[in-house]
């Protein structure tokens, strides 16, 4: 099989593409020959050297969700058939013609979605829906979403007002908001920084809820994004960081988290054990692919590669200008 591997840590020239034999097929597993995928920031930080892949995923070949067609059964597989469409998310190993993952922590794919659209969503929406999860989202409640202009922010707009809640948003840019708009975001802020590089945006969101702040944070960007999005939660808001692009070192005001009874917790979805990735590929199953095939919740790709493109691919998002997905397409 081709697949994009990691010859040495480095910028994107370091990405070739390569023979690589198939992976084997062990019980309870299935081998889905992928046709489309995307990138995510975890394949730059791979790809750089400073994420290694968890025991069990190939060490060099990076790629975190895919789309594609069930080629082979491993023994003790039930429920699925050879050809099957199926998406979801994978340690590492997706961004190569094949892959074998756990019967359990594949989706359906369903008919309304192309594998193009279908390999741009599993990683977005499941690290959005997962992290909504963790908060105790409740319909009608207020989230603030962090880098809202990326695959995971866009996801996030369109899975609260879906499930009945009001989104808001930071990102870089007002481009990137305009865009987060169209997709329902209520109301955005581009955070100011101050000579110091702190991040201000706290008074515009508690400006924005009349006061009140937000029930939900999901943070992408950690940092001092972290200690500034405490000051914007309502009592009993919840923060959930997801994401340390802004650096992992904060200062937060314990006094407010006391106070106001606030939540701060931490989440990733890469190092999870089977048992965990069958649960939120269930819960993603159930609650977010329906939302998919009637429309309510959509692919937003800013533009599609071929595998032997990886390398631009790879700097296109590390520009830090995309919105949306960066899409790779595997196999015809």
């Amino acid at each position: 099989m081709r697949a994009a591997v990691i010859t040495q840590p480095g910028g994107p020239d370091v990405l070739s593409v390569q023979m690589r034999p198939l992976p084997p097929l062990t019980d309870n597993h299935v081998l889905v020959r992928v046709i489309a995928s995307a990138l995510n920031r975890a394949d730059l930080v791979q790809r750089a050297g400073h994420y290694p892949a968890p025991p069990g995923a190939p060490p060099d070949i990076p790629g975190l969700e895919f789309a594609g067609e069930i080629a082979a059964l491993g023994p003790g597989v039930s429920g699925w058939s050879l050809g099957d469409r199926v998406f979801g998310l994978v340690p590492g190993g997706a961004h190569a013609e094949y892959l074998a993952t756990h019967a359990d922590t594949i989706a359906r794919v369903p008919d309304a979605l192309s594998f193009d659209d279908a390999g741009a969503l599993p990683e977005a929406c499941i690290t959005a829906h997962d992290a909504l999860r963790q908060a105790a989202f409740v319909a009608g409640e207020t989230v603030l979403i962090h880098a809202v202009g990326s695959g995971v922010g866009l996801a996030a707009v369109q899975i609260v007002r879906a499930l009945g809640g009001i989104p808001y948003g930071t990102a870089r840019s007002e481009r990137k908001l305009d865009a987060a708009r169209a997709w329902g975001l209520e109301d955005g802020v581009v955070p100011v920084m101050t000579e110091a590089k702190l991040p201000q945006f706290a008074a515009e969101i508690m400006q924005c809820t009349t006061g009140r702040g937000v029930d939900v944070i999901l943070d992408l960007v950690g940092g001092a994004y972290v200690g500034e999005g405490v000051r914007a939660l309502a009592p009993r808001g919840r923060l959930i960081l997801i994401g340390l692009l802004a650096g992992r070192d904060t200062t937060v005001d314990l006094s407010r988290v006391l106070s106001r009874r606030l939540s701060v917790r931490g989440t990733v979805l890469r190092a999870r054990e089977v048992a965990e990735r069958i649960a939120f590929t269930q819960a993603f199953a159930e609650e977010i692919v329906p939302l998919l095939a009637d429309g309510r919740v959509k692919p937003v790709i800013e533009r599609s590669y071929s595998l032997e493109e990886i390398a631009e691919a790879h700097a296109m998002l590390g520009g830090n200008d995309v919105i949306g997905k960066v899409a790779v397409r595997i196999g015809l």
